[in-house]
């Protein structure tokens, strides 16, 4: 049995741990967000800029399900934390590339947690750090390539249903409408209810950082 004191401290590194992990994945997903906004705005789209939602603020990005109860119950699972903030406003309307602004956009936000990902691979792989700033770094490269996977995963309100209705020829109109309907319950059905549903993008992710740990 450890000792009290002992095991004191590593309650509090793990608590420790719990909210870096947390302000980490905060983080990623707010530039994520704003990664939508700015392509949109450089598409000719001021919505995002005009409603103040190209800021670091995190109260302006916080959706009560995605940043909120789904953190909280994959916390007190044990499992990995993944998330989502409140989606940009967006208007194609806007857009000076009518046929592909919107696939645009939809990339922009995994692309953003990409390259931080890459990154602070890169900075893993080539600075020498204190244990501490790696543990950080590797924290911020799985995190962030975890949550680019997931929003890529083809169900509303993920980014990834945008890039697929921006693909799929009118005949796939029936599959739209069912998707925008029904995919948004399909997506919390298959996290609360199917077990370890979120596993495997925590695998991919972990491969992913493993290419800088060599």
């Amino acid at each position: 049995m450890q000792p009290p004191d002992t095991l004191c401290y590593y309650l509090f590194m793990d608590l420790l741990l719990t909210i870096l992990t947390l302000i980490i994945l905060l983080f990623s997903i707010i530039i994520h967000e704003i990664s939508h906004g700015t392509a949109a705005y450089y598409l000719g789209d001021p919505t995002a800029k005009m409603e103040g939602r190209l800021s670091l603020n995190p109260l302006k990005h916080l959706d009560p399900v995605g940043s909120i109860l789904l953190p909280l119950f994959l916390m007190m699972l044990g499992g990995p934390v993944i998330g989502w903030a409140k989606p940009v406003p967006i208007n194609p309307a806007y857009f000076r590339d009518k046929r592909w602004g919107d696939l645009k956009v939809s990339l922009a936000g995994p692309a953003s947690n990409f390259a931080l990902a890459l990154i602070f691979g890169l900075i893993i792989r080539f600075i020498p750090l204190p244990t501490g700033f790696i543990e950080i770094a590797v924290i911020v490269v799985t995190y962030n390539i975890a949550l680019a996977i997931f929003n890529l995963i083809p169900l509303p309100p993920l980014d990834g249903s945008h890039i697929l209705f921006s693909l799929l020829p009118s005949s796939f109109d029936g599959l739209k409408i069912f998707l925008s309907q029904w995919g948004f319950v399909v997506l919390i059905f298959i996290i609360f209810l199917v077990p370890d549903s979120l596993n495997w993008i925590f695998t991919v992710a972990e491969k992913f950082l493993y290419l800088f740990l060599k």
